[in-house]
């Protein structure tokens, strides 16, 4: 069972950005997950939402993985629907949920799995004290972006030839510039992924998978 996670006991506090899903007791890493949304929507994410929902499958395939590892794991709650230009609602989030997670697990190595908008968020957040890694599953890197918050973190973008959402050209580009800066950047084409990653989603779940324990130190990295 998933358990929230406040920053305030009285009523009107604002909800936490973190949901926890396994706190793990002491945790000695952690993996955050970021669903993704829409460039423009202000409104919060409904109850039924597909891409949360997408990230279900990930996030039980890394849960059986780092069982018994003091790996906590929890995502990212977003506030609005969309990014919402220079607001950048997703990122704001996902940098309260990482301060919210220090609070609960103290400094430990962290891991960020988001895809599209939430991939985005991700890298925008990657210079957080608590950022080890970032994952990016078809991910939307518009050229704008800035890079220099990833010197020192490592980066893995994944991105099909069959995405017609974000465009895999972007993303390889900007993993060149990140690459300028420091960040140790791996770029993995999925051919005939698509955007949802529901061509070949077993190969997404499992790869992003062995990725995640690989960043951890768990595993060798594929």
């Amino acid at each position: 069972m998933a358990i929230p996670v406040r920053t305030g006991a009285k009523d009107g506090a604002p909800v936490s950005a973190l949901r926890l899903d396994r706190p793990a007791q002491p945790a000695t890493t952690a993996v955050l997950l970021l669903h993704g949304g829409r460039a423009d929507a202000v409104e919060p994410p409904p109850a039924l939402n597909l891409p949360g929902a997408r990230m279900r499958p990930f996030a039980r395939a890394i849960a059986r993985a780092t069982a018994g590892h003091g790996v906590a794991l929890g995502r990212v709650r977003y506030g609005h629907r969309g990014w919402n230009g220079d607001r950048a609602d997703a990122a704001r989030d996902a940098r309260r949920a990482l301060d919210e997670l220090a609070l609960l697990t103290g400094p430990v190595p962290t891991v960020l799995v988001g895809h599209s908008m939430g991939a985005r968020a991700a890298l925008h957040t990657a210079g957080h004290a608590q950022v080890k890694a970032v994952v990016g599953l078809a991910p939307w890197c518009p050229p704008e972006d800035p890079v220099d918050q990833l010197a020192g973190r490592s980066v893995v973008l994944l991105h099909g030839d069959r995405d017609r959402v974000t465009d895999p050209a972007e993303t390889w580009a900007f993993a060149a510039r990140a690459r300028t800066v420091g960040a140790d950047v791996r770029e993995l084409p999925m051919p005939g992924g698509d955007h949802a990653m529901l061509r070949g989603a077993a190969t997404w779940h499992a790869l992003t998978t062995r990725l995640v324990l690989g960043l951890l130190g768990l595993a060798a990295t594929p």
